[in-house]
């Protein structure tokens, strides 16, 4: 596996645990989804795990801080521990924007990254289509800034469908998708 320098074992002592990052209307969510759904995992947005305070600034077009995000990031750290401990193996979906947002999520737990990545304009009409979420298109440019390109993930296009993406990090990461387990081929 691809990850923070350490490596998920894959003899199903531990639950593995993949992070789709990249900046909103990447396809996190909609790519998670179908991957949890494939491997037989959970899948978890990070997004539900903001402060009512960070919704609403995101609402209102502010962009976040390291500030507003350092609690967030503490929580969500705290959540993958106890997947691990409870091997429950999870595709969580979250932008985990720079390299200090992703070693604050794995801290020393063995993780898998993706990163999504795609031209500014396909980002842009996603988010100008969508009516169901608390990110506004203005925020595009705000994370296309703070983005620092991860090093250590496997890094796929958005420009192809959800399941050509699905089956690149299946194959990639040499997934079991035959059974529900952690296992890995």
């Amino acid at each position: 596996m691809i990850t923070t320098d350490h490596t998920a074992a894959d003899d199903g002592t531990q639950a593995n645990i993949l992070i789709l990052m990249g900046v909103s209307g990447s396809g996190k969510t909609t790519v998670g989804q179908a991957l949890a759904a494939q491997l037989g995992w959970q899948f978890v947005d990070a997004d539900d795990f903001h402060s009512a305070a960070n919704v609403a600034k995101m609402q209102q077009g502010i962009p976040l801080t390291d500030r507003d995000r350092i609690p967030w990031l503490t929580t969500l750290h705290t959540a993958i521990k106890t997947w691990q401990a409870q091997q429950q193996s999870t595709v969580l979906a979250c932008s985990a924007l720079k390299a200090d947002y992703r070693q604050r999520l794995a801290g020393e737990l063995p993780l898998a990254w993706v990163y999504l990545e795609g031209p500014v304009d396909l980002l842009r009409s996603r988010l100008a289509s969508r009516t169901d979420h608390f990110m506004p298109v203005e925020l595009l440019r705000s994370q296309l800034d703070t983005l620092e390109v991860p090093t250590s993930a496997l890094v796929v296009s958005i420009d192809q469908p959800p399941a050509a993406i699905v089956q690149t990090i299946v194959e990639h990461y040499g997934f079991n998708t035959e059974s529900s387990g952690p296992h890995r081929h």
